[in-house]
């Protein structure tokens, strides 16, 4: 009996600290978890970005960070001390901002599906702001297949820090402006197709929505080498939101987010460079056309290209706010091309 006892405490114990490695956020007004939560620390780092269980890693938080700024929905929902938020669970007042109706401008099905829509990626090298661009871009999809046919980017703006270099065997300096890719959303109007050993998917019925959390990952026990650089433990986490109750079909299609994780560095180099990849995209108007017809700018990664101040849009995901409270002058925004 009393090893049963000694056997039941140790597994207690263990479970206790399995289950306190990791920080969960809830809504106050719900209880559910909050998804897609940035977890800034004093100097700008991004700490940590919480799945769809609300978690982030509890390692990520150290003390001498002192204050953290949590970012939700693109708006600071709060800022905390160590001690609140040091703990298993974190309840937040999530300011639960209805989501923007995506107008629907033709609702006769015709041979492609036009989702006009709101973007925003940026680049950290660990964990620290390397670049940004925000714009306003239109997805046209195949209506039979569903599938991403075109990608027209009408208007955008590009930041970078100005501290970044290219130096060849410093891959913790590089300037990684060229990363900043579109959404693919390549799955977006079939994500039943994420469903294979290679990936891994959880889904999340929410007050307002349906989240449904794609990730896979590769390089985990072995390194890649190629040209004399090193890269390892590539992991993706996608997540794709849906109007609550719906089909999940791309008219109920909501919200986009990726994360690109990957560790780099030169075979000079001592350590890995954690560079992380955010993308984001927000739909605002749907239609239906037999023609695409689509006016675009050509996306060039080393200058701005907008003719109107889309960002002061309310509904728009504009981080640069953020950012910039943290790099003021720092960031800088390419020449305006127009």
């Amino acid at each position: 009996m009393n090893f049963k006892i000694k056997t039941s405490f140790l597994l207690l114990f263990v479970l206790n600290f399995f289950f306190a490695q990791t920080i969960t956020f809830v809504s106050e007004r719900s209880g559910q978890p909050l998804t897609k939560v940035s977890v800034f620390g004093k100097d700008g780092n991004i700490l940590g970005f919480s799945d769809i269980d609300g978690k982030i890693e509890k390692s990520a938080v150290k003390p001498e960070q002192e204050k953290f700024k949590l970012i939700y929905d693109n708006l600071v929902l709060a800022e905390l001390s160590y001690a609140e938020i040091n703990k298993d669970v974190v309840k937040l007042n999530d300011k639960v901002k209805e989501i923007e109706t995506v107008v629907i401008k033709k609702s006769k099905p015709a041979k492609y599906l036009f989702i006009k829509g709101n973007f925003n990626a940026y680049v950290t090298v660990n964990n620290m702001l390397n670049c940004y661009v925000d714009g306003v871009a239109t997805y046209v999809f195949d209506n039979k297949t569903r599938k991403v046919k075109d990608i027209h980017v009408e208007q955008y703006r590009i930041f970078r820090l100005e501290s970044a270099t290219n130096e060849k065997k410093e891959t913790g300096s590089w300037d990684y402006n060229s990363w900043m890719e579109m959404p693919k959303m390549k799955n977006v109007g079939n994500y039943e197709d994420y469903q294979t050993r290679r990936f891994k998917i959880k889904e999340l019925k929410g007050t307002f929505k349906d989240e449904i959390e794609v990730t896979g990952e590769a390089f985990q026990e072995k390194e890649l080498s190629f040209l004399g650089y090193r890269i390892y433990d590539l992991r993706s986490v996608m997540n794709l939101s849906f109007e609550k109750e719906s089909k999940k079909q791309l008219r109920d299609f909501t919200e986009y987010n990726e994360i690109m994780y990957i560790k780099l560095k030169h075979k000079s180099e001592a350590d890995y460079n954690q560079v992380i990849v955010y993308k984001n995209f927000h739909p605002t108007e749907l239609d239906y056309a037999d023609k695409d017809s689509v006016q675009e700018v050509k996306y060039n990664k080393n200058q701005s290209n907008y003719s109107t101040k889309y960002w002061e849009d309310p509904s728009f995901p504009n981080m640069q706010t953020v950012f910039s409270s943290f790099f003021k002058d720092d960031l800088k925004e390419k020449q305006n091309a127009k």
